[in-house]
């Protein structure tokens, strides 16, 4: 074969090569850190009304479980408080008909960790219960060390939700 047509072959293949491995790399770009969204200002996240209830919270043995007994779990949750995590005692008061929990700056609660996707759950108004649903985050959503899978799960108040390295409740 004459050396002018194989040269030529040798040049397409590298860059059609070369354009596999951009492609590659974009890919893995953009599962890892999203896609480009517009920047706030300034991350507006409310600051924790009262550093003393997180303190209470976080201080509970892991093993402790939240009383699931009484007129307590029944009530309509008003608050999620960040019990664990780099946002901990944070309060958010809960209105409307949904949360979303994610990476993503358009996220109700932003979480920016390395475990937590970027539209990762969603908590739910159903009726006057409160519920979580997964939304197919690689890391998954924990209630109560259970991990959510299927539809969404109903919450009681005091029970731990984990969300990357972020640990939350519903209170009243």
């Amino acid at each position: 074969m004459p050396e002018l047509p194989l040269l030529l072959l040798r040049i397409g293949f590298l860059i059609l090569l070369w354009f596999f491995v951009f492609a590659v790399v974009y890919s893995l770009r953009a599962d890892l850190f999203g896609v480009k969204v517009r920047k706030l200002p300034a991350e507006q996240t409310p600051q924790p009304a009262a550093p003393a209830p997180a303190a209470q919270a976080s201080s509970r043995p892991a093993s402790a479980k939240p009383a699931t007994t009484g007129p307590a779990t029944i009530a309509t949750a008003k608050r999620l408080v960040i019990t664990s995590g780099p946002k901990a005692g944070l309060e958010l008061p809960l209105s409307g008909e949904s949360l979303s929990i994610g990476r993503s700056s358009e996220s109700a609660l932003v979480i920016r960790d390395d475990y937590t996707s970027s539209h990762h759950a969603r908590l739910l108004l159903r009726g006057d219960r409160w519920a979580i649903q997964d939304l197919d985050s690689t890391n998954g959503t924990f209630v109560d060390g259970k991990r959510v899978t299927g539809s969404s799960v109903p919450l009681l108040l005091g029970t731990p939700v984990k969300v990357g390295a972020t640990t939350f409740e519903l209170r009243a």
